[in-house]
């Protein structure tokens, strides 16, 4: 019996392939450099990952999650202050707060897109809001022109998550470019990837700038002149040379993801039992994930997305769930006093949600299969 061939979530081989041989001689040249940390490498991919953003400076670190550590602290979000977000992300998007005395102040998510609601955003604000935290899931672009004005109006900082969302615009403007800070990750399976870890701080205010450096390099603004407690975030050299390699080609990526996800939607239009996911009109995603919603009623027992998945998985067809349980409801953040049913859809989502094979190199016939796998799979379900 011939076996069955995987399809898994993300391949990163087909991609990085292409590019071998010019990957392969960047990491060769940061090994005769003898300059490991820092550099000129460093200081190019900024130059070039702030002119793609359209921003005017890119402070490199070493993870997204310290990019939003570091932006909060230079812009000096302490205890007491509150933050607004969203309840349906990863914890990364909400343990900086944390590290910092901030109180994450959650919001209900739009199931359509998954993003913050941003209407429910003004009832939240209190006397001690200082920022609102948008995170452009799965490369979704949240309402930056909504969220521009209620911050105006407010008086409050904008920090965009922008960790999925590499490349994604609101109207002719990249993300990242809208709030005081844009935050980005470098994980290997984000739109532009490192083959480590990696993050960047985008911002236009050259002050921002250099205390988040300040504060990636020990709280030092001379050679062992320490004017604040820092932490040692860099981006090393070897990451910021194969990045240098894979940005050029970042737009024809998030093209070919935005043509699968176009397939996708085509394939599995008249599917029931099943939401798509939507771009709001103005946005452009870049298609991180492809994430639809296995449509389920129940509020408890093994939800039925769950079951298709199995389907999935034993037809070859690997998923991912991104995220089971939204965070007002998992222990560590059992001290911000939330319950359940506070954020309906948040928990509606986590229980529906199944991302399906996205990545650039993903083929027509693959896609294929992967829908009908899937209508089996909800046939097999009903």
């Amino acid at each position: 019996m011939k076996a069955i061939t995987t399809i898994p979530p993300v391949d990163l081989t087909r991609q990085h392939a292409l590019l071998n041989a010019q990957l392969q001689a960047a990491a060769i040249e940061v090994l005769h450099s003898g300059r490991y940390i820092g550099g000129e490498k460093v200081a190019e991919f900024e130059r070039q990952f702030a002119a793609a953003i359209g921003t005017r400076i890119c402070a490199a670190c070493n993870s997204g999650t310290d990019a939003l550590l570091l932006g909060l602290r230079a812009l000096e979000i302490a205890p007491g202050d509150e933050v607004i977000t969203t309840p349906f992300t990863f914890a990364a998007s909400v343990e900086p707060l944390a590290f910092v005395g901030a109180r994450p102040i959650f919001v209900d998510i739009d199931p359509a897109t998954y993003n913050l609601e941003v209407t429910q955003v003004e009832a939240a604000i209190s006397a001690r809001t200082r920022a609102l935290l948008p995170v452009h899931l799965f490369g979704q672009p949240t309402d930056m022109t909504q969220l521009g004005d209620i911050a105006r109006r407010h008086d409050l900082l904008t920090i965009e998550d922008c960790a999925q969302a590499t490349g994604a615009c609101w109207g002719d403007r990249a993300l990242g470019s809208f709030g005081e800070i844009g935050c980005f990750s470098f994980f290997p399976t984000k739109n532009l990837g490192a083959l480590g870890d990696g993050g960047a701080v985008t911002t236009d205010d050259p002050e921002l700038a250099a205390r988040v450096r300040m504060f990636a390099n020990h709280g030092q603004v001379g050679r062992y002149d320490y004017l604040e407690i820092g932490t040692n975030s860099r981006l090393d050299a070897l990451q910021a040379a194969l990045l240098l390699v894979k940005l050029p080609h970042l737009d024809a990526w998030n093209l070919q993801r935005c043509q699968i996800a176009t397939r996708y939607l085509e394939l599995l239009a008249s599917l029931p039992g099943i939401a798509l996911p939507i771009t709001l009109p103005g946005g452009t995603s870049v298609w991180n994930q492809f994430t639809l919603r296995i449509l389920d009623d129940r509020s408890d027992g093994e939800p039925r997305r769950d079951r298709i998945r199995e389907h999935l998985r034993a037809a070859g067809i690997d998923t991912m769930v991104y995220y089971p349980y939204p965070l007002h409801l998992q222990p560590a953040y059992a001290y911000l006093g939330y319950r359940a049913g506070q954020f309906p859809y948040a928990e509606r989502v986590a229980r529906e949600v199944l991302s399906l094979p996205m990545f650039p190199g993903l083929t027509a016939d693959e896609q294929e299969r992967v829908a009908l796998a899937l209508k089996d799979a909800i046939a097999a379900v009903a």
